[in-house]
């Protein structure tokens, strides 16, 4: 069952108001120092962007020190993947995980960013395919999910990834970095040559509801000149007007224009916000993205852990809580962001 014309009615009858300029109650406000996971299961359908395929989708509760599981329903004895940095396998055009049993799921980015920005530490996600459906091409339908849903705290003490000491990689003008910080904030810079995007750049701290406000409407974006060669190898079948902003030289094509004046900038935050969940926790740590895609947060990830003096888990009050090689105390080795069995 899609849940979300429910959700929207119940959001509506929640806020005290009637009609489309009523907002739902916001379920994504900071939370205690405790773990968290949805309220209650809650289903949505949608197109895959890259087969253009129907898939149904199930968020549902999770226990502490679980993480992100993706489950595949389509599949016999539903296979699990952890939502873990070393279990992504590709980052062509998106980001895909696969377990030991050549499992995969795709396009996971925006729901990783949503549950990342409504501060969801664990969850199942069941999806009847091999992508998430990409919905509008934001991550706003994931938020309104979720907030429907509900998020409650558990009975377990939340843990943070917090960097230490300046990461990089780089390749070819592209840069990815992580610098310590004392919140979570991302600076990303973009460069195109069509006129509609030229040069954006965004520096946003991701604290109080900012990411439901500024980042999560923002969809994907691309380029007329690209289709025929894309759908030719198989990818974008899915993809429409109606799940991306597509780009012809100086125009947006998308008769609704642009949701923010730099909504592709935003856009690429978003990406990275949801690729860097998949460290496993939440991060204290600035990020810097120059022209970085999929790939390259990824490759910081992988650089990022494989130096223990570079983090460190922390508690919500800031006291360390375990060692910085990973070696968690008093938790499952699950919640291990160097862990990435299932």
């Amino acid at each position: 069952m899609n849940d979300i014309n429910n959700c929207r009615r119940l959001s509506v009858e929640k806020a005290g108001g009637i009609g489309p300029s009523a907002e739902p109650v916001d379920e994504c406000a900071e939370l205690s120092g405790n773990q968290t996971t949805l309220n209650r299961s809650i289903d949505c359908a949608g197109v895959a962007l890259h087969s253009g395929k129907k898939v149904s989708l199930s968020l549902k509760p999770a226990g502490p020190n679980m993480g992100i599981i993706f489950r595949r329903s389509d599949l016999p004895g539903l296979p699990e993947i952890r939502a873990n940095w070393k279990n992504v396998v590709d980052t062509r055009m998106c980001t895909t995980l696969g377990n030991s049993k050549g499992v995969t799921i795709s396009t996971v980015e925006h729901l990783m960013a949503a549950l990342s920005g409504c501060h969801v530490d664990n969850a199942i996600v069941e999806v009847s395919g091999s992508e998430v459906p990409v919905m509008d091409g934001s991550a706003q339908p994931f938020v309104f999910l979720i907030e429907c849903a509900g998020v409650k705290q558990l009975d377990a003490s939340r843990r943070v990834i917090e960097v230490l000491r300046p990461v990089k990689v780089e390749s070819e003008g592209r840069v990815a970095e992580l610098l310590p910080s004392n919140s979570f904030s991302v600076g990303f810079q973009i460069e195109f040559d069509d006129c509609a995007i030229s040069r954006q750049e965004l520096f946003i701290t991701l604290v109080n509801g900012t990411f439901k406000k500024e980042i999560a409407r923002a969809r994907t974006f691309g380029f007329v000149n690209d289709v025929e060669a894309l759908r030719a190898s198989g990818l974008a079948l899915g993809g429409s007007l109606e799940n991306a902003v597509v780009v012809d030289g100086d125009k947006v094509l998308n008769d609704g224009g642009l949701r923010y004046e730099d909504e592709f900038v935003r856009h690429k935050v978003l990406d990275a916000v949801g690729d860097l969940y998949l460290s496993g926790a939440p991060i204290r740590g600035h990020y810097r993205g120059v022209r970085a895609g999929h790939h390259m947060t990824n490759e910081l990830l992988k650089a990022l852990f494989a130096e223990s003096a570079s983090w460190r888990f922390i508690g919500h009050a800031g006291e360390e809580v375990s060692s910085s090689r990973g070696h968690m105390i008093g938790t499952t080795e699950s919640f291990n962001p160097m862990a990435a069995t299932a």
